[in-house]
Order: structure tokens, then C-alpha cells, then sequence
């Protein structure tokens, strides 16, 4: 049963795909429903999946098996909090290992194109701080990654000399 509001995303006839590499790499995560094309329409022929109901994170999803008229961009992306580098990592090797892309600052995107923020609350934490100077320190270190280092984050938050 989908919520009162869910986001529907746009994919290129891999909705059933995407929510099983979702399904696998997130807990509390699964796929609900495969809804079949009731007749044929411009994106698919009748019988074949048209919709896909899917849960990440115990956060509701439709996934459209549109075609390729539209694409992801980084207007949207997922922000995933994590607690710890292992769980930091684990995301993000799942999701540029499987065949995405890493970018800077904890974003990477998917084989599916969708953008994803791998975000340790650390690191959250350190650039939210009512300390200014310190927050700027894990900021500036924060703009030269890739994949989020905790440990790096905390060092340049406490003012020690980040490489």
C-alpha cells in the first residue's frame, strides 16, 4: 500500500532492477509490488511491468518503467545518514561498485543515474557546530573527498592538519 505521498521516479524499463539493488543494499528496504500494464500504452506493452511498488529505508517508492524520454539528474538525490565508516563504506561500495560513479563530497550515483549523498551524521555534526572555525575546518576537509572519511572529518574539526 503505497503512502499518501510517495516519490514516483522515471526509469529507463529497469524499475523491477533498481528496486531489487535497493532491496539488497538497504535495510528495513524490499520490493512491495510489481503492477502490470493493464493494456498496451506509449512505454510498454500490456502484461509487462509497468510500475514497481518498492521500500528503502521504510521509505516508500513507485518506480515508472517510463522509457528513456527522461533522466536523473542531481536536482534530487537521496541523503542516506549513516553512524559509522563501515556503514559509510558498505553504501557506498554498493552503490559505485555496482556499476555507478563516485563524485565529491559523499555524492555518487547509481547504475540507474539516481544521486546519492552517503552522510555520516559525524560529519553533519562537525559542519553544523556552533563553533564556526571548527565547523569551516571539517567544511574545507569535507570539499576534498570523495567517499566521507570520518576520521579525517574529526581530525580537521579539531584542528589538526588534514592531508
Amino acid at each position: 500500500m503505497m503512502n499518501k505521498i510517495s516519490p514516483c521516479l522515471w526509469f529507463n524499463h529497469n524499475a523491477q532492477e533498481a528496486a531489487e539493488f535497493y532491496a539488497a543494499t538497504f535495510p528495513d528496504s524490499s520490493v512491495d509490488a510489481i503492477n502490470l500494464a493493464p493494456g498496451d500504452n506509449p512505454s510498454s506493452k500490456e502484461g509487462a511491468a509497468l510500475t514497481v511498488e518498492f521500500t528503502v529505508l521504510g521509505m516508500k517508492f513507485l518506480g515508472l518503467n517510463g522509457g528513456d524520454m527522461f533522466k536523473f539528474d542531481e536536482a534530487v538525490s537521496f541523503l542516506i545518514l549513516t553512524d559509522s565508516q563501515e556503514e559509510t563504506d558498505r553504501y557506498w561500495n554498493a552503490i559505485v561498485d555496482g556499476g555507478g560513479q563516485e563524485s565529491m563530497c559523499g555524492w555518487c550515483k547509481d547504475k540507474f543515474g539516481l544521486s546519492w549523498q552517503i552522510t555520516p551524521r559525524a560529519l553533519l555534526d562537525a559542519t553544523t557546530s556552533p563553533d564556526r572555525v571548527a565547523a569551516k575546518r571539517a567544511m574545507d576537509a569535507m570539499m576534498k573527498m570523495r567517499k566521507i572519511d570520518i576520521a579525517a572529518i574529526e581530525r580537521a574539526f579539531a584542528g589538526e592538519v588534514v592531508a
